[in-house]
């Protein structure tokens, strides 16, 4: 998308501008630390409690067990995480940080910290804290409309 495009017509439209340019950024920055979009919020459960099954990973995550799977199986494969049989079952598997999983957090942290600059460059605190208020209230307005049912 070119920064000479027109103005949308619409909020919404806007929003989704944002969300996707954000997205497209996140993804660049992450790429050089050899991760995916998904996978921060899983070294960041690890990193509150390391040993977490796949079933604990996708309740905390909001996301399906078979995405988790293949989420430590690519993290697997980069030296992020390793899987270890359950002490006390051996048919459920933990998932845990390897050394390289662990020494990431830093360089983690400072994409997260280049990305709040970035995006929020120009604002003043006062407009922070109203842009976090209409923020909060979009995403409440969104998870109520997610849990409706039907459109009428």
């Amino acid at each position: 998308m070119s920064l000479n495009s027109p103005e949308p017509q619409t909020l919404d439209f806007l929003l989704a501008q944002v969300s996707r340019l954000h997205r497209h950024r996140a993804h660049g920055l992450l790429d050089g630390l050899g991760l995916y979009r998904g996978q921060p919020p899983v070294l960041f459960a690890l990193w509150e409690q390391d040993g977490l099954t796949h079933g604990d990973l996708a309740e905390k995550l909001e996301i399906t067990p078979a995405t988790v799977t293949r989420m430590i199986q690519r993290m697997e494969k980069t030296g992020f995480v390793q899987r270890k049989p359950d002490d006390s079952d051996q048919r459920i598997s933990r998932v845990y940080l390897t050394e390289a999983g662990r020494a990431i957090r830093a360089k983690l942290q400072l994409v997260w910290d280049r990305m709040e600059v970035e995006n929020f460059a120009g604002f003043n605190e006062d407009e922070l804290t109203l842009l976090r208020t209409f923020l909060l209230r979009i995403r409440e307005n969104l998870v109520h409309a997610t849990e409706e049912k039907t459109l009428f």
